[in-house]
């Protein structure tokens, strides 16, 4: 076996000089070291649980992308896409490898995309070990022979403890996360939340896969079926893209970010599982807390004095966290690839209590339904927040989509339309009014219809098994195994048609008044896929 403590690896090409370099520490060393540094605790569970700091999400206007020659004719240039000027990138890189320099850093290579064809070849350096250990679980691990003459292609440079000047530096504030694509380097700084560090390469992946390698890359969750068929979810934060996912009927494939190739294969981004667990619980999601042991880290959560995680805590964030090696689930697809899609789940958390439980979409509907990338904040979840508000996210990531979104619902018709897979909108949000009269799905209820459409058990689209929505126009099933009959029409489950349809129409024009922005790059087609009617 190879000691990868006596290779010698020099950072100095990187601008990092005389850095104490700590390189492939395994997942228990870094385990250890964050204990004996005083950066985190050990909970009941054996994972070891972190603050984040200042930081426990995203910045999403703290996100840049440096625009040059490679760029500044691709990228969507956009409140989501913030270009950043290349030599201020230069001066501000500068300042962060000095910074890095003289300091103990914590070195790993390894890869994202499960498919060969695909494999991108990454080199993170952190700052601090438990961040290095984030990297561990969530991009692919080489093996030892791969590693002996690992040329890394991208480049992370990861420092929290960094705090840039923005009128010096060319930010918004003292926190980044940039991308230079020309250079191939992923700088972020003055933030630790490491979920920057894998939506940087999701980020960079977003770009690469589309223009040069004619594949999809997807904000989604993939299961394989014993009969080798593949189900896609895709949906935003907290819709159920992790937990739905995780069946135990069904083989994990991965729980984020995948890409779907031109020969209509799909394949993981990552190596492991990055899952919200905010009210977590044993019996609802067994797999998902069986994950949370030794290897597996936590953010943001609360502990009493016995290491014991209170899950409905959010005192620190609602955006608790979870990431672990994806081989801390027993089911599991390996390699991370799928073939033949069948089906494609949109999920949406609508707040307000509208949308079907499931519904069936037609192609021009998927295609609208994507560009729109609908769910609902609720109130509380951020400041100011007082009732349900809608929240569209363009291709159920735009955050993370450095092209025009409209690009990316192109390349999905067309895949959808090719391999013939069915289409679903599914809410798992709230029935029988919205939030703070209604109650959430049961999610039992939401596995329940999700077996039942990858079983075929929703039957043919007819008028017997299916009524048309009057508002939205999707198809609602009139039957599902296991699922109460009144609970499939929205409608009914209000007992109040006047409140019912006031607030569906107040949905519908905010989907409509969220699509302005894409209608001059959309086809009549694909217009046509969205709410037929407005409120008087």
């Amino acid at each position: 076996m190879i000691d990868f403590k006596t290779k010698s690896i020099s950072l100095n090409n990187l601008g990092i000089k005389n850095a104490k370099i700590q390189y492939q520490l395994t997942s228990d060393e870094l385990h250890a070291l964050t204990i004996k540094k005083n950066q985190g605790k050990i909970s009941s569970q054996g994972a070891i649980a972190v603050n984040t700091g200042e930081f426990t999400g995203r910045s999403p206007k703290d996100r840049f992308i440096v625009k040059d020659d490679v760029t500044k004719d691709e990228i969507w240039w956009s409140d989501i896409n913030l270009p950043f000027d290349s030599e201020k990138f230069d001066l501000l890189y500068n300042k962060v490898t000095d910074y890095l320099s003289n300091k103990e850093v914590f070195v790993r290579d390894s890869y994202a995309c499960a498919d060969q064809s695909y494999k991108l070849s990454i080199r993170v350096i952190n700052e601090y070990p438990w961040s290095n250990m984030f990297a561990y679980n969530m991009f692919l691990r080489p093996t030892a022979e791969e590693l002996i003459n690992f040329i890394p292609e991208w480049t992370v440079i990861n420092a929290p403890g960094f705090i840039a000047i923005a009128e010096e530096d060319g930010t918004r504030q003292h926190n980044f996360a940039i991308l230079n694509f020309t250079k191939k380097i992923a700088l972020i700084g003055g933030t630790g939340y490491t979920g920057e560090i894998k939506k940087g390469i999701f980020s960079a992946l977003n770009f690469i896969l589309p223009i040069f390698k004619n594949t999809l890359p997807m904000h989604c969750s993939a299961n394989i079926g014993k009969e080798g068929d593949t189900a896609i979810f895709f949906g935003l934060s907290g819709t159920g893209k992790t937990t739905l996912s995780t069946d135990p009927n069904r083989s994990l494939i991965g729980d984020d970010e995948h890409g779907w190739t031109a020969e209509n294969s799909v394949f993981n981004f990552e190596g492991g599982c990055y899952a919200k667990v905010i009210n977590l619980s044993k019996d609802q999601e067994p797999e998902i807390y069986a994950a949370i042991k030794k290897g597996a880290i936590l953010e943001n959560v609360i502990m009493d004095d016995n290491g014991i995680v209170d899950f409905s805590d959010t005192s620190i964030t609602q955006n608790t966290r979870v990431s672990y090696p994806i081989n801390h689930i027993d089911n599991i697809q390996e390699p991370s690839i799928g073939k033949n899609p069948k089906n494609i789940f949109f999920l949406t958390a609508d707040a307000f209590g509208v949308l079907p439980p499931i519904s069936k979409l037609s192609p021009s509907q998927a295609a609208y339904h994507f560009i729109s990338g609908y769910t609902a904040k609720v109130a509380g979840t951020e400041a100011g927040v007082t009732e349900p508000t809608p929240s569209f996210s363009a291709c159920f990531g735009a955050p993370f989509m450095p092209l025009h979104p409209t690009r990316y619902a192109e390349m999905l018709s067309e895949k959808m339309q090719e391999a013939g897979v069915n289409v679903w909108l599914v809410n798992t949000g709230w029935s029988g009014g919205q939030y703070g009269v209604g109650r959430r799905m049961p999610l039992k209820y939401t596995r329940a219809m999700i077996s039942a459409a990858l079983n075929g058990d929703l039957g043919d689209y007819t008028y017997e098994n299916y009524h048309i929505h009057s508002v939205f126009g999707v198809a609602q099933p009139r039957s599902c195994p296991g699922v109460p009959s009144e609970l499939l029409s929205p409608r009914s489950t209000w007992n109040n048609d006047q409140s019912y349809y006031k607030t569906a129409f107040k949905l519908s024009n905010a989907f409509r008044v969220n699509f302005k922005q894409f209608e001059e790059f959309s086809s009549e087609e694909i217009r046509r896929g969205g709410p037929q009617r407005y409120a008087l």
